[in-house]
C-alpha cells in the first residue's frame, strides 16, 4: 500500500491566503503539481511581470523548486497542462520558454493547453504538471 504524501514547497511562491491547497501531492510515484501562476517566489506580493515569456519563466520557475523539493526532476514530467489567458497572441512565445525546459524531442510530455477567459491575479499564465518517478 502506497502512502499520500503532501508537499509544500518552502522555496516556491505560496498560496494566496485565499485559497487552500498543498503545493503538490505524491501517490504511488505520481507527482500532481497544482496549478502555477507566474508570482515571484522569491517576492510573492511583488506586481506580475508583463510579457508572457517573464510570466511563463516564473511559472517554470515555481514548478522546479515544487518538484525539487519532493524529489522528483522535470524530465520525469509525462503530463503537462497550459492555461493561456490571450491564447492567439501568446501561443508562439509561451512555447519558446517551453522548448528551453522540454528540449529532449524523444522525451516530450503529452501537453493541453487552454485558451481561457481569466486566470488569478489576471495572469496570463498558469501551468500545472503531473510526473512520474519510480522509486
Amino acid at each position: 500500500m502506497s502512502s499520500i504524501v503532501f508537499h509544500r514547497a518552502p522555496s516556491a511562491a505560496p498560496p494566496p491566503p485565499s485559497a487552500r491547497y498543498s503545493h503538490a501531492v505524491e501517490a504511488g510515484g505520481w507527482l500532481y503539481v497544482t496549478g502555477q501562476l507566474p508570482v515571484d517566489p522569491d517576492a510573492p506580493d511583488h506586481p506580475l511581470p508583463e510579457g508572457i515569456e517573464a510570466q511563463a519563466q516564473l511559472c517554470f520557475r515555481n514548478l522546479e523548486r515544487i518538484v525539487e523539493h519532493a524529489g522528483f526532476a522535470l524530465s520525469n514530467t509525462v503530463f503537462v497542462r497550459i492555461y493561456l489567458r490571450e491564447f492567439d497572441a501568446d501561443y508562439t512565445d509561451f512555447n519558446r520558454v517551453y522548448d528551453r525546459y522540454f528540449d529532449d524531442a524523444a522525451r516530450l510530455p503529452a501537453r493541453t493547453t487552454i485558451g481561457v477567459a481569466q486566470l488569478g491575479r489576471n495572469a496570463r499564465v498558469e501551468i500545472d504538471a503531473v510526473l512520474h518517478a519510480v522509486r
